[in-house]
């Protein structure tokens, strides 16, 4: 992982093998951001011109590096864009900032120190720029043999920050914490799924567990039959690596309320019986992008010392089609007593959170928040970078998409409508896993709505789009796993903790 400093040298005087600038659209000028006045200084103030000459706009994602002059220790300066300059008083957005940073640290993978002299106008910009740096610089490597990539950029060394000061250096280990985790979510969605099954995960979520000190509990297959828990069984009865549901928990002795978190843990997706059309299951291994949140959020909950109490919830299967598998028109009996007929076995992740919704009831949390890579509706309606927000509460629905746009991640609020619902009516069982084919991001939301407790506040947040990116890297977003959803479900325990929510 990327190292973290806050430095209290200059970026003219600090070492480093590149540093790292602001620059941004006037009108049709461009300037130089706040923190990089001694650079300037040393390109005779004329850094701005250079960089017009060399076709720097200051556009957002832009980046121009260039020779260091005299009067610099660093050899390479980097400029990263920061869009349109802010009105005089105002100050660049913690999003604009979080993005430049990541795009820097892209832009300099195989340099072993780069001095970040970004716009810092309050602890909360160091903190965007240290997350942005941190998820910027990650790369998944693990599995190759020949590493015929550069290495990610090192040391982050974050200038304007003030080591000293207790909102700096908080803000600084916060977004260490959280943008370890969210890339600990990303190791494991781009695990391959020969490697990573119900059974891996668990393990992993163990060791964990272990180093954090939560408390994990594994329910195998001998446990989830025993238990009635035919969701998850059901959905995995057709692997040979058997399904699990994994319980991980921070608790705190202050805290007076508890979050549960349910994340759809589907390893591998083939649509079972149901069996998705060629091209549609190269990435189906990031089907347990919702597992991965959760349980890198509960961690991160545990290394922020929250003030709450955080279950995470994995409900971990692998859907593959045999002689085994559990067939369209099969009845099955929920954990609970529920039996849901199963008109389409690639309808499998409600299936499995289900299960876990109705388990985690039974422990009757303040709120209930499930994460899923749900459905391919729900990219249909709002694209590969926004994840839909549904809630039995519109209180709560709204706090969680401004929680979203807070720390940076895209959301959108989805209605669950009333009229929807008859259409998963069932003449053989209490209902179906599916129901009209308009709206199916809803109708999904809806089938997990029936199995949330009694005066439980609950919400969906349907990733579906953000969760795995196919195109090509940009701001602080790699190509892969995400780590959708994290930095909003942290915020959320924080927030919860404060009892703000």
């Amino acid at each position: 992982m990327t190292a973290l400093t806050l430095s209290t040298a200059g970026a003219a005087t600090l070492r480093a093998d590149a540093l790292v600038v602001g620059v941004a659209k006037a009108g049709k000028t461009l300037v130089v951001a706040p923190g990089a006045e001694a650079v300037d200084k040393a390109f005779d103030g004329r850094l701005a011109a250079v960089l017009e000459t060399l076709g720097a706009s200051g556009g957002e994602g832009e980046a121009t590096k260039l020779p260091a002059p005299a009067g610099l220790k660093a050899p390479v300066v980097l400029a990263v864009g920061l869009g349109s300059a802010p009105e005089e008083g105002e100050s660049y957005d913690s999003e604009t900032l979080r993005r430049a940073a990541g795009t820097a640290a892209r832009v300099l993978s195989g340099t072993k120190k780069a001095a970040f002299a970004l716009p810092v106008a309050s602890a909360e910009d160091a903190g965007a720029i240290a997350e942005g740096a941190l998820l910027g610089a990650y790369s998944f490597d693990a599995l190759k043999e020949q590493k015929d990539g550069k290495k990610p950029l090192a040391e982050v060394a974050l200038l304007g920050a003030k080591p000293r000061d207790k909102a700096h250096k908080a803000a600084a280990d916060r977004a260490l914490a959280v943008a370890e985790e969210i890339n600990r979510a990303r190791d494991l969605i781009n695990m391959p799924p020969n490697d990573l099954y119900p059974a891996t995960f668990a393990a992993a979520v163990q060791a964990a567990g272990k180093e954090h000190g939560l408390k994990v509990q594994v329910l195998d297959e001998k446990a989830l039959a025993k238990g009635g828990y035919g969701g998850i069984l059901g959905v995995g009865a057709g692997s040979a690596n058997p399904p699990r549901l994994v319980r991980i928990a921070h608790t705190h002795p202050k805290a007076e309320r508890t979050l549960a978190l349910i994340g759809k843990g589907i390893t591998y997706d083939s649509g079972g019986i149901s069996l998705k059309p060629a091209g549609h299951n190269e990435t189906m291994k990031c089907d347990m992008s919702g597992a991965a949140a959760v349980f890198a959020t509960v961690v991160a909950a545990a290394r922020l010392g929250l003030e709450v109490n955080v279950t995470g919830w994995l409900a971990l299967a692998e859907n593959m089609p045999s002689g085994s598998a559990t067939r369209p028109g099969d009845v099955l009996r929920m954990y609970g007593g529920k039996t849901v007929e199963v008109l389409n076995t690639d309808a499998e992740g409600r299936l499995v959170l289900a299960d876990a919704i109705t388990k985690a009831s039974e422990e009757h949390p303040d709120a209930i928040v499930d994460v899923a890579t749900l459905t391919g509706a729900m990219v249909l309606a709002l694209g590969e970078r926004t994840f839909g927000i549904m809630s039995n509460d519109d209180d709560y629905r709204t706090a969680i998409h401004e929680i979203a746009g807070e720390v940076g991640e895209q959301s959108w609020p989805m209605p669950l409508p009333a009229e929807l619902r008859k259409t998963m009516d069932s003449p053989t069982a209490d209902m179906a896993n599916m129901g009209v084919r308009m709206g199916g991001g809803l109708i999904a939301g809806l089938f997990l709505q029936e199995f949330v407790g009694e005066g439980i506040t609950w919400a969906h947040l349907d990733i579906a789009g953000p969760a795995f990116h196919e195109g090509a890297p940009y701001g602080y977003t790699p190509k892969g796993g995400t780590g959708s959803s994290v930095r909003t479900l942290v915020r959320l325990a924080e927030l919860t903790a404060a009892g703000e929510l």
